[in-house]
């Protein structure tokens, strides 16, 4: 017996399969890249029944082996090249129970590549509900494989399934009395011969993709080549009498074992909802209503947790400073390394709060719905319905987002999309937004329900939605293409979120921004805590020599002020505080100092940084032990006038900055990535920080 197996999960989207991942793995797993692939590869452990070992592999959804983006792509990959890291010993097949027929269809595919299946019948509480019946055991014995009943939003079914699993057997399934050489006499036993292979489905899906396929040499591929040409081969037709054949089958398979009583009443309630929800008119309303809920929330349901995180780090400094020795490594320790850390931990009750409105929207039926209203709207702006969902997925994070720009078939589409998807305000923004907006905007309600701070926060998020949808509209006449697009989504039904999900979603998300965002942020604290603390000997030397003859003629209460005219002084004359005084007179039309100027620099590695690096500078300048990085920046005085740095007019001014600049290296190099081009990223990050400098100047020349 084998110590462990390879166990893949495939699927039609929306049926439940992510969801299954995740109870079945728990917290024991981890995402990455398929090899020389930016498409997330999400794989998890479990223990089966009889104790082995179990890798699960969650393989993106897909309605058929034929893919139509390159998602889908990556599923044929899987399966078809046993070579293939990823190869799964067995593949779970997940299928609605609500909509059987449909979801079958790529299992007879699977089945037919001769990997052992195990059907997952999931959803059959709701399949129920709706008066629909399906015979297990009688659907087992027609397709002769084991096939189980469960329902991953109530955890039903996972014990059979992994007993199910455990009795798995290596041998191939296959689709009775299907016979592929009907499709393509000839080619099928040609490419056999040619390859060394003895799947007659294998060489039919290799006739119509081997491209895709690493696994085959240069003459293999010319070898395929010349036998579709010679046998006149025509792909999209016999795919199209592929499907019928299946769909034909299908039928006489699910003949007895579906008995459907609800037909009439199953789509009533989603009916109703949907014209509700998705109406021209109060459809919008509803979608407005629920991002100032949302938003509302972050500020409102927020502010007790971060005061209580912001305390414990205040009070884990004044500790540090109370019981630590003086010296350099207390200093980096409590200014650099904690300050730093704090930065990015005191955001946490945000982050987790956005993700779970994210995650109940997506999971409840809702996201798709805003997309499917939003079509008309974005192909009058030059995009297509399939880029709301990068772009609403740019809420939570640019980079995945571009990744899903896959799924557009459209090269124009898709390049627009990915040009303008990082405008979106991400998550990594809120902690600027929030650490800026609780400085300057009062913390009250307006009409006795809706929070200001809150208010302020949405209108930040919809200016960056406006900018993204304004320079689509621009692209579509500077960038040329022949194609057109089309926009093909199924809705699903609506569903109770799944909380455990929901709380998954948090935990895992949060845990993400603390240990990615983190570890730049605190490598960022101490590199610049180093950088703020030294500067050139001789300059520090000047400053000690002035401030020693100074306090030769002063009491002690004034020997307390010069310290922090001192730490000031020296902050400026440090190497962080030289490379902010160079580039000051760029930025100083935009209302920032050389302070903000040393956070515009570090917060390209990512925009969090911004909270880290002012929690770092404003710990070096300051004496104040036990302030907070918020106190410590209210209070902090511009040289020259005396008012205060973080005015009203600075503060927007920096917000916008931060709406519309490229401010992260991920990003960047996610979009080369994706378009196989230096061209496009540079042209992003160019008119993006052009526009952010001319939005900043605008808005801080008007406010002040």
């Amino acid at each position: 017996m084998a110590k462990h197996i390879k166990i893949a999960l495939v699927g039609n989207p929306n049926t439940g399969k992510s969801t299954l991942f995740n109870l079945l793995t728990g917290l024991n797993q981890k995402i990455g890249n398929f090899p020389g692939i930016t498409v997330d590869k999400k794989i998890g452990y479990c223990t089966l029944a009889d104790s082995r070992q179990a890798e699960v592999v969650d393989l993106p959804g897909t309605y058929s082996l034929y893919p139509k983006s390159k998602d889908e792509r990556i599923v044929f990959q899987v399966l078809a090249d046993p070579k293939n890291p990823s190869h799964p010993d067995v593949v779970v097949l997940v299928a609605d129970a609500t909509n059987l027929r449909r979801n079958l269809l790529v299992y007879t595919q699977v089945a037919d590549l001769g990997l052992p299946v195990i059907l997952a019948l999931n959803m059959t509480d709701m399949a129920k509900k709706e008066g629909i019946d399906v015979d297990v055991n009688k659907l087992s014995e027609r397709l002769g494989i084991q096939v189980v009943a469960i329902s991953a939003r109530s955890n039903f079914g996972l014990a059979a399934l992994k007993d199910a699993l455990s009795n798995a057997t290596a041998i191939a399934t296959q689709v009775h009395g299907a016979d592929m050489n009907v499709l393509a006499p000839g080619a099928i036993d040609q490419v056999k011969h040619l390859l060394k292979i003895d799947n007659d489905y294998l060489a039919l899906q290799i006739l119509h993709q081997h491209e895709f396929l690493d696994v085959y040499t240069v003459e293999e591929h010319a070898g395929i080549e010349q036998i579709k040409a010679s046998a006149g081969f025509e792909s999209s037709r016999i795919q199209t009498e592929e499907t019928i054949s299946r769909y034909r089958y299908l039928g006489t398979v699910l003949t007895g074992v579906v008995k459907d009583t609800g037909a009439e009443r199953k789509f009533i309630f989603s009916d109703k909802l949907d014209a509700v929800l998705t109406n021209k008119f109060w459809g919008f309303l509803i979608f407005i209503a629920i991002l100032f809920f949302v938003f509302n929330s972050i500020f409102s349901w927020s502010s007790y947790p971060m005061d209580l995180i912001e305390s414990a780090f205040v009070t884990l400094t004044e500790l540090g400073h109370k019981y630590l020795p003086n010296g350099i490594l207390t200093n980096l320790l409590l200014d650099g390394v904690v300050a730093g850390l704090g930065g990015v931990v005191i955001f946490i009750p945000q982050i987790a709060i956005l993700f779970a409105f994210i995650s109940i929207l997506e999971d409840s039926g809702y996201m798709a719905r805003v997309t499917f209203m939003m079509d008309k709207i974005m192909r009058k702006f030059g995009l297509s319905g399939k880029s709301v969902v990068p772009m609403i997925g740019s809420l939570a994070c640019a980079v995945p987002s571009i990744m899903s720009a896959r799924n557009i078939e459209s090269w124009k589409d898709r390049i627009i999309t990915i040009m303008v998807a990082p405008l979106v305000s991400c998550s990594a923004r809120l902690p600027v937004y929030t650490l800026l907006i609780s400085l300057v905007v009062p913390e009250k309600m307006v009409w006795g329900f809706i929070n200001l701070q809150g208010l302020t926060l949405m209108g930040m998020y919809l200016i960056s939605i406006v900018a993204a949808v304004f320079v689509a509209f621009i692209m579509k006449f500077l960038i040329k293409a022949k194609e057109k697009s089309y926009f093909i989504m199924e809705l699903p039904v609506y569903r109770m979120p799944r909380w455990t999900n929901v709380l998954y979603t948090m935990y895992e998300k949060s845990k993400t921004f603390v240990f990615e965002a983190g570890k730049v942020i605190i490598a960022i604290s101490i590199i610049l805590w180093v950088l703020a603390s030294y500067g050139p000997p001789s300059r520090f030397k000047a400053i000690d020599d002035k401030y020693a003859a100074i306090e030769a003629q002063k009491d002690s209460t004034q020997i307390s002020t010069l310290e922090r005219d001192r730490s000031a002084e020296k902050l400026e004359n440090s190497y962080a505080g030289i490379l902010g005084h160079v580039i000051e007179p760029a930025i100083k039309p935009l209302g920032f100092d050389w302070k903000i100027g040393i956070a515009l620099i570090t917060s390209f590695a990512a925009r969090e940084a911004f909270v880290g690096t002012m929690a770092t500078i404003y710990s070096v300048d300051s004496d104040e032990e036990v302030a907070t990085i918020r106190n410590k920046m209210r209070s902090a005085r511009n040289s020259e006038t005396g008012l205060p740095v973080f005015t009203f007019a600075t503060a927007f001014s920096l917000m916008l900055f931060y709406a519309f600049a490229m401010q992260c290296m991920s990003t960047v190099a996610i979009v080369y990535r994706e378009t196989k081009s230096w061209k496009w990223p540079v042209i992003q990050l160019v008119y993006m920080t052009v526009m952010a400098y001319i939005a900043s100047l605008i808005a801080y020349q008007l406010l002040k």
